[in-house]
């Protein structure tokens, strides 16, 4: 398991979010927010330091009422969603996590933001829902 990619906050809008992470942190967008289909939502990625390999806040906007994370939002409100850990090999990782009895939401990788992505329940880690990203080259 390599280092956090990313941390994963929950927002009804992202044009409303951004303005308090710019002033607050000096948080700017490494890209203008894009539209992630599959999930039906919104992403906007926030380094927090420089170079590539900074960890990021990755606001997530729901963009209808049916995705999961617009039932998130309904349910728990704004606020913490998943923690994402980049991983080398993602199908080893996650053979390895269902052999510790670990309850995955994935069991095959499937396309995220930025490479194959995987999820673990957050029944398995107190309550937070974790995510495991292989990174696309």
């Amino acid at each position: 398991m390599g280092p956090i990619h990313h941390v994963a906050i929950v927002v009804r809008s992202i044009e409303d979010a951004l303005p308090r992470y710019r002033s607050l942190f000096g948080l700017e967008p490494e890209a203008p927010p894009m539209t992630f289909k599959p999930q039906r939502v919104r992403l906007c990625f926030l380094p927090t330091g420089p170079g590539h390999d900074a960890a990021r806040i990755e606001l997530v906007e729901p963009i209808d009422g049916e995705s999961g994370v617009a039932r998130f939002l309904a349910t728990h409100g704004e606020g913490l969603h998943h923690v994402c850990f980049v991983t080398d090999d993602l199908p080893q990782d996650l053979d390895a996590l269902a052999a510790a009895d670990a309850e995955l939401i994935d069991r095959d990788p499937r396309p995220g933001a930025h490479g194959s992505v995987a999820f673990v329940h957050p029944r398995t880690l107190n309550g937070v829902l974790w995510e495991l990203l292989r990174l696309e080259a």
